[in-house]
């Protein structure tokens, strides 16, 4: 997750830079970005399948050299003036993401059940540490004029080697199914976990709260820069903000859910979410405003990660998880449009209004977030298994 986060931050503050090495205009850089989008949703529509027949395990590695292949791709391609060539890095990245994330939540999941402690939020707090990390870098490098082929061929070596230390630590067979190619679920068979109401809810929940997440790694900037006249300048250090809070609220959350559980700290960050969101679009002043996105970011931290741990109490865990998150990447992909397209019309200060709505809204479906069952318990006090089981945690 960290490397991820780093990665996608590092293109993300250079694209500037790769857009001059192209020559694209910025309808041009529109079709090239949406590389991503194409390949996330591969990703993500694939994932849950193979680590169902695979092993979470197969499928990061998988992910994972696919996203870093997919970095190193961007940064010659983009050295060579070759279009298609970042096209087609940029799909590499989102497949990668998408593939590798879906098996890590899955993962994740597993060993929540297997040491009965909260580990999501620690697993995406790396991502959003990973985002600070990357882009402080990638504003160095725009500043000493870096080269952003060689910026981007070294984050890959670096992924490189910290793919190759982590996975051969990593158990073999969480989320694989014990039954044979020729009994596994179909499609249709894993599309009908949506009719069971708590997993709709719980989809709901993460849409939202992804929602929450993605508009401020897209749109935060130019909030600030279009909605309340701050300087470019001001605007990066408020995206900052935004991801130093998503990380502190992440690898502070284990204490919050051990105390006070999933339901009612899932129900307090979509509210401290929701505040920080109205403050921004509603605020005038520049400083309230930019106050106001470290509650954003706050309340928006656990969601993603504490969901996806309360879809991991269930009868079939792999498909449940899978689906709840698929939800979530839905959100980031949607999301960005969607507001951009509602920018047009009315501002995408006010644009902001939707995920504010959607936001307090998902705040009144928290219940879900409840191990079926049993009333509402401690993070910790889960007792559900993923795969093969815990034993293979030390295997």
């Amino acid at each position: 997750m960290l490397v991820v986060g780093v990665g996608l931050s590092s293109f993300v503050v250079r694209t500037p830079a790769v857009r001059d090495l192209l020559g694209a205009s910025i309808a041009d850089m529109g079709l090239v970005l949406f590389g991503i989008s194409i390949g996330s949703m591969s990703g993500v529509l694939s994932s849950t399948a193979a680590v169902r027949r695979f092993g979470a395990k197969r499928v990061i590695l998988v992910g994972g050299c696919s996203f870093l292949t997919g970095v190193l791709t961007v940064g010659i391609s983009s050295s060579l003036g070759l279009t298609l060539g970042v096209f087609a890095g940029l799909a590499l990245i989102g497949f990668g993401v998408g593939h590798a994330e879906i098996a890590i939540n899955i993962e994740g999941a597993a060993i929540e059940a297997a040491s009965k402690r909260s580990v999501l939020p620690v697993l995406h707090g790396c991502f959003s540490l990973g985002t600070v990390v990357g882009a402080s870098l990638g504003i160095l490098m725009t500043a000493v004029a870096f080269p952003v082929n060689w910026h981007l061929i070294i984050v890959a070596g670096v992924g490189v080697a910290a793919l190759a230390w982590a996975i051969p630590a990593m158990p073999n067979g969480i989320g694989r199914s014990d039954v044979s190619v020729a009994t596994n679920p179909t499609w249709r068979a894993q599309l009908a976990v949506w009719k069971q109401p708590r997993v709709l809810m719980l989809g709901a929940i993460v849409l939202a709260l992804a929602l929450a997440e993605g508009s401020a790694m897209d749109w935060l900037p130019l909030v600030m820069v279009d909605g309340h006249g701050a300087t470019a300048t001001f605007g990066s250090i408020v995206f900052t903000a935004f991801a130093a809070a998503m990380t502190i609220g992440r690898f502070t959350g284990e204490p919050l859910l051990a105390r006070f559980g999933n339901v009612a700290v899932l129900r307090v960050s979509a509210l401290v979410s929701a505040a920080g969101i109205a403050l921004v679009i509603f605020a005038d002043d520049l400083v309230v405003a930019a106050c106001a996105v470290v509650l954003w970011g706050l309340g928006a931290a656990l969601g993603f990660p504490v969901t996806l741990s309360a879809a991991g109490d269930s009868d079939d865990p792999t498909t449940t998880v899978g689906a709840v998150a698929t939800a979530g990447y839905v959100a980031f992909l949607v999301g960005p449009p969607l507001l951009g397209f509602l920018g047009e019309h009315v501002g995408i200060r006010y644009a902001l209004i939707v995920v504010l709505v959607v936001v307090a809204l998902a705040s009144l479906l928290t219940s879900a977030a409840r191990p079926p069952g049993r009333d509402d318990a401690p993070a910790g006090g889960r007792g559900r298994r993923l795969g093969r089981g815990p034993e293979e945690l030390t295997s």
